[in-house]
């Protein structure tokens, strides 16, 4: 995968880069990037991106010619054989999701175009981009920190990345649940225990209580996703279970 960021801004993105997972990830040729100041595009002679919006109103709107001009300069560095997925940060977009991570995960090229200002010229949205995304229901002041977001969420999902393959699978949301407790030696600290069945060596019983808690968990703080998950019987007695023990 190759990952192009639009941005006027290209240092508030060079630490993510260079750091943690993503840079081991980049060490090993799992991806590549480049950050692009899109202002470095602009054919205006005093290197303008932003001009205020026909009919008036408050603030400075992104101008079409320097983001689009960036695009096209990113599309013809890459040896991608598909079209580049081009998403949009916006808080107009759809709201992100793990599905969503999984899905940009499979693409070969991905370009994001952080914004700033009032908003972006709607030729930019209407013409160019294939997604829009935002990562909640507020307002930052650029799109750097949801793309930053969107591409740690992405990058850990490319295939070995991560250190252990179950990882991934197992993270809340990627089941519909959320995910189960964790806990690590020492067995117990400060007189708090670690659950019996852990320390059993039977296998099959935690991966019981696993799923028990997961569904727990996910009916203790988010019963949208039960309805939303499709659940085996298996799954229907351990709610059962859980709805019971809650009352």
């Amino acid at each position: 995968m190759h990952i192009d960021v639009l941005t006027l801004f290209p240092e508030m993105l060079t630490g993510m880069f260079q750091s943690s997972i993503l840079n081991k990830a980049h060490e090993k040729n799992k991806y590549s990037y480049d950050l692009i100041n899109f202002r470095d595009f602009t054919e205006n002679k005093h290197q303008k991106v932003d001009d205020y919006p026909y009919g008036g109103g408050a603030g400075m709107v992104l101008t079409p010619q320097p983001i689009f001009d960036a695009v096209e300069c990113a599309k013809k560095q890459t040896n991608s054989t598909k079209e580049p997925r081009i998403i949009l940060m916006c808080p107009q977009g759809e709201a992100y999701t793990q599905k969503k991570a999984e899905e940009l995960s499979e693409e070969e090229h991905l370009i994001f175009i952080c914004g700033h200002y009032e908003g972006y010229d709607e030729r930019i949205r209407e013409h160019l981009v294939t997604d829009e995304i935002s990562i909640g229901d507020y307002i930052l002041t650029g799109g750097e920190l949801g793309a930053m977001v969107v591409i740690d969420s992405v990058v850990r999902l490319l295939p070995d990345v991560l250190g252990n393959k179950q990882s991934a699978p197992e993270d809340s949301f990627s089941t519909g649940l959320l995910e189960y407790p964790h806990y690590t030696r020492p067995a117990n600290f400060r007189g708090l225990s670690v659950p019996p069945i852990l320390l059993s060596g039977n296998h099959a019983k935690i991966e019981t209580w696993r799923r028990k808690e997961s569904l727990k968990r996910t009916y203790q703080r988010r019963r949208d996703l039960i309805d939303e998950t499709c659940l085996t019987e298996e799954d229907n007695v351990l709610l059962e279970e859980v709805m019971s023990e809650e009352k």
